[in-house]
């Protein structure tokens, strides 16, 4: 059964080569010491809606680590003009797991200014931003998209990066069998996720709703004054919806309520 989840997630990503990994953090890990070992010291990430374990693992590997100014996460194209080809850019595309990343525009730059793209698929995996990267990866850990609880991967079309990332992988035990179902099952999770995000999106309409528009599994609402907040909290606890507070770096860095819909 290896074979036949290896197989579907190369597909989800368009990727030729991949692996699977112990954890997410693992495969973070995996990727930036990939960075290092090809000079690409400056890391670009997201200055919130990403991961924790981002800055954690670069400067453990005395990496040098940039912050890019973002739209609660979305990332301006017009941010990476001043990098060239000792960076490496490291972003979650579903940031703060509300919205996608408009890949087009930073693609053309990266590619312009010899950028890689090492994408972080975690929340955006079953959609197009996921078949982006020179390295992609993603966890497969609990109240995620492919929601197995353990285990994650990391994937490539280069078979220079593969063999690299190969090297510095250890055996990793995953129930296969699980996880075929867990695929299997992807896009009926995503559909069901999408629908729930859609009636909360409508049952707040008047509500300052961050990327309203894009798709997300997650739904994060600014509020203006403690009335608003307590609104917004006690219409998750009335729907039985678990929330984060906010400003939070995985999240956004302003005051809302993150509604934990991919809990669900």
């Amino acid at each position: 059964m290896e074979k036949e989840c290896s197989d579907i997630l190369k597909k989800l990503v368009n990727k030729k080569y991949l692996l699977f990994v112990h954890r997410g953090n693992t495969a973070v890990k995996m990727a930036l010491l990939l960075a290092k070992s090809l000079g690409r010291k400056k890391i670009l990430i997201q200055d919130q809606g990403g991961w924790l374990t981002y800055s954690q693992f670069i400067g453990k590997l005395k990496l040098d680590q940039v912050e890019l100014k973002t739209d609660c996460g979305i990332v301006n194209p017009i941010s990476l003009y001043a990098y060239k080809q000792d960076s490496v850019l490291l972003i979650h595309t579903a940031p703060a797991y509300c919205s996608l990343q408009p890949l087009d525009e930073i693609l053309q730059t990266c590619k312009k200014n010899n950028i890689l793209f090492f994408n972080d698929a975690t929340g955006s995996i079953g959609h197009e931003q996921a078949k982006q990267g020179d390295v992609v990866f993603a966890s497969f850990g609990e109240h995620k998209p492919i929601n197995l609880g353990e285990g994650a991967f990391i994937a490539t079309d280069n078979l220079e990066y593969y063999n690299f990332l190969k090297q510095n992988n250890s055996e990793v035990s995953i129930d296969f069998d699980a996880l075929f179902l867990n695929l299997r099952h992807l896009d009926q999770r995503l559909q069901m996720l999408s629908q729930m995000t859609d009636k909360i999106k409508k049952d707040l309409k008047n509500y300052n709703i961050v990327h309203r528009e894009s798709k997300g599994i997650n739904v994060i609402v600014k509020y203006m004054n403690e009335p608003e907040k307590q609104k917004i909290i006690k219409y998750c606890e009335k729907n039985n919806l678990e929330y984060r507070e906010c400003p939070l770096n995985i999240r956004i860095n302003e005051p809302a309520i993150s509604i934990e819909v991919k809990r669900k």
